[in-house]
């Protein structure tokens, strides 16, 4: 735990410590946090860049920079790294003769936000001097662009057109500590990359990192010459504004109703600050925003600030994401209630307090069963101290963590890397595709099991992406690393064309990417089922996407008919971009753009020929299992196979696990297109044959 932090006891339900009559009561003789300003206000850029606590190391941080290859810094939540350090390295030089910082972000969101920090600090437009680069969009200027913000896995997507980075003169991995795939890819990479480039330098920065293990990473093993380490820490001390962390006195039943009492107590007994509270998915956010509101309609007569509550999630439409950086009016609190994606980098002014649920979703794969899905677990200590964080940013906090403190010290230390909860056969697809046969090889910071190495090689061999030596197969293999999406959705756009429904292939795909294209009011949830109904259609949820689509173009884009139609306007926006950029991809690859004009079959077994070995059928017992592992699946009740007849056999695109494992975007198939698609991935016949296949190939 920071030195900073200052841990207290409570209990929910009751007056909430640090609450405006606690601290006239408790903290008479230490007013500095009683009393809430933000001195920034009146502040210019310039005097509020020399307040951050990295100020005083920037000489320290170039100086290093010069005389190593490799700088890993551990800075405090709040201390200015993600946005001053860029800023130093333009300053001194770095961005000269055409080169370009680059600084990656686990998430599109902080990517964003932190750019256009940036650029505001520089005076500078966004998109021009201060850009960023995202799956689907770059924002940026080849000519002009000197600090790129850019998510890890467009970085490594980048290094599959310039393997060595010869455009960058340096690479700053922010946020390191999340350990996403493709962070632990790009460090791989890079490690071989500087061996070729002694003039790159790469920055590994997070507020929350085991350090050693990263600069023993970088660093020779083989020599104990310290002379000869090209990584050296650096470690940058203080927080703009203290924090103030308090724990339950005893564990929560019910950790989302006590999210909600809290912020309740909070909004009661404090004058001032705006409230971040953490869940762990969409649908815990959408219920406690319901639970805010209903309270705020039922005290209307209390005088008390009013509330904006706003919903904060990955899959949200990105311009409703934006909302919670909008300031509020006078007398008007916003309470934030989001996922992990607020856990790093991006900064919501005026946030005085922090709920931390202590729980997060996460994806997690079984190598067993060849499931991958989202568990809710315990977060890690590292992600519960960035979480508290995210309340001194731009003024003094509070954290209210609604577990005890004993609990806190029972949580790991550091988050698991995705890199072993994940499927791996994208990461051995990319990896191959840069010229890396051996993938067994590879020098990962945290190696995968090796259970899941053979199958993502499984897979990629089903898929007919590599051939029997483990090579990319020509031309199939090498073009399907060229797309930005998991190689099932390759293999199915690559042979669109062969079964004449490109068209359609590429709609749903595009559709798939965006997610909640239904939009469902809280007041209006019968007519918005009644209008979803509309679209779907017996084939499933494959089919009522496109049917989605092709009405939104039907009615010229109209946002007016997407309202009436309760149907997410800017989600088909982005999807129609989307579907334009894949466009460009099969026209560069020469496939061909054609419609099956309404043949429902032909498009349903090209979805079979990329998704096969997401096939389930359905059990005696009235749910699916998967016919390689028999995993047992439910269908998701937003499926439109849901109130139907179920079907005896479908493919689905992802497992949601919660209650019950349930699988999302379902279709109905039949069982002799597996047999016809994928005959070298399923084995058929009775028990007896299917014995004396395995016993042949023994001999």
């Amino acid at each position: 735990m920071a030195a900073s932090y200052k841990p207290k006891f409570w209990r929910p339900g009751t007056e909430a410590p640090g609450t405006a009559l606690n601290e006239e009561r408790n903290n008479k003789k230490d007013d500095s946090t009683a009393v809430i300003y933000n001195p920034y206000i009146s502040m210019s850029i310039q005097q509020q860049r020399q307040r951050l606590p990295v100020f005083k190391h920037r000489n320290h941080i170039l100086y290093l920079l010069e005389t190593h290859q490799t700088i890993v810094i551990v800075g405090e939540t709040g201390c200015g790294k993600s946005t001053q350090i860029p800023q130093y390295l333009a300053e001194a030089g770095w961005t000269d003769s055409g080169y370009v910082v680059g600084v990656t972000q686990p998430r599109r969101v902080a990517a964003i936000t932190v750019a256009q920090r940036v650029a505001e600090e520089r005076g500078a437009v966004l998109g021009h001097e201060v850009g960023y680069s995202i799956r689907f969009d770059d924002c940026t200027d080849k000519d002009a662009t000197r600090i790129k913000f850019l998510t890890d896995g467009y970085l490594v997507r980048e290094m599959m057109e310039d393997p060595l980075l010869s455009k960058y003169s340096v690479i700053m991995l922010d946020e390191a500590h999340e350990r996403t795939l493709y962070t632990d890819i790009a460090i791989g990479l890079l490690k071989k990359i500087l061996k070729k480039r002694k003039d790159l330098r790469v920055i590994v920065a997070s507020a929350t990192l085991d350090a050693e293990a990263f600069q023993n990473f970088f660093n020779d093993n083989d020599t104990k010459d310290k002379s000869k380490d090209t990584a050296v820490i650096l470690t940058v001390e203080g927080r703009t504004f203290p924090v103030d962390i308090f724990y339950t006195e005893s564990p929560v039943p019910n950790y989302l109703r006590s999210t909600v009492e809290t912020i309740i107590k909070i909004h009661k007994s404090n004058e001032e600050g705006d409230i971040l509270a953490f869940l762990t998915g969409q649908d815990e956010v959408d219920q406690a925003l319901q639970m805010v509101i209903d309270y705020a309609r039922s005290n209307k007569n209390e005088k008390l600030m009013k509330m904006k509550a706003l919903p904060m999630y990955g899959t949200l439409p990105a311009d409703e994401q934006m909302k919670v950086f909008e300031r509020t009016p006078p007398g008007t609190r916003k309470i934030v209630l989001a996922t992990n994606i607020a856990e790093t980098s991006i900064t919501v002014n005026g946030i005085g307090y922090v709920i931390d649920s202590g729980f997060v979703k996460m994806r997690a794969y079984d190598a067993n069963t060849g499931m991958e899905g989202l568990v809710i677990v315990p977060v890690s200590q590292a992600s519960a101290n960035q979480r508290s964080g995210r309340a001194g940013r731009n003024r003094s906090g509070k954290t209210y963590r609604l577990y005890t403190e004993a609990d806190f010290d029972k949580l790991s230390q550091m988050t698991v890397p995705e890199m072993q909860r994940a499927n791996l056969s994208s990461v051995i697809l990319q990896l191959k595709s840069l010229g890396i046969d051996n993938v067994l090889r590879f020098t990962f910071p945290s190696p995968p099991s090796s259970k899941a190495m053979i199958r993502g090689l499984e897979l990629l061999y089903a898929l007919g992406g590599i051939d029997d030596s483990a090579k990319l197969t020509q031309p199939l293999g090498v073009r399907m690393a060229e797309f930005p999406l998991d190689p099932m959705f390759a293999k199915m756009l690559l042979v669109s064309g062969d079964f004449g429904c490109s068209e359609e292939i590429l709609t749903i795909t595009a559709m798939l990417q965006v997610q909640n294209i239904f939009f469902t009011p809280r007041n209006q949830k019968i007519q918005a089922e009644k209008m979803k109904r509309r679209f779907s259609v017996m084939e499933g949820d494959h089919l009522t996407l496109l049917n989605v689509y092709e009405a939104f173009q039907k009615y010229g884009k109209n946002s007016r008919w997407c309202h009436e139609h309760y149907l997410n306007y800017k989600g088909l926006v982005r999807a129609s971009s989307i579907r334009k950029q894949l466009e460009k991809l099969l026209k560069k690859f020469k496939i061909k753009l054609v419609s099956s004009e309404g043949d429902a079959d032909v498009i349903c077994r090209c979805i079979v020929a990329g998704f096969f070995a997401n096939a389930a059928r359905l059990h005696a017992t009235g749910s699916y299992r998967t016919i390689r592992d028999d995993k047992e699946l439910d269908i998701h009740p937003t499926s439109v196979m849901y109130a139907e007849k179920w079907p005896k056999y479908v493919v689905f695109y992802e497992v949601l696990q919660t209650n019950k494992d349930y699988m999302r975007d379902v279709t109905e198939i039949d069982p002799t297109w597996l047999y016809e698609l994928a005959p070298h991935y399923y084995q058929y016949g009775t028990e007896n044959e299917i014995a004396a296949k395995r016993a042949k190939v023994g001999d």
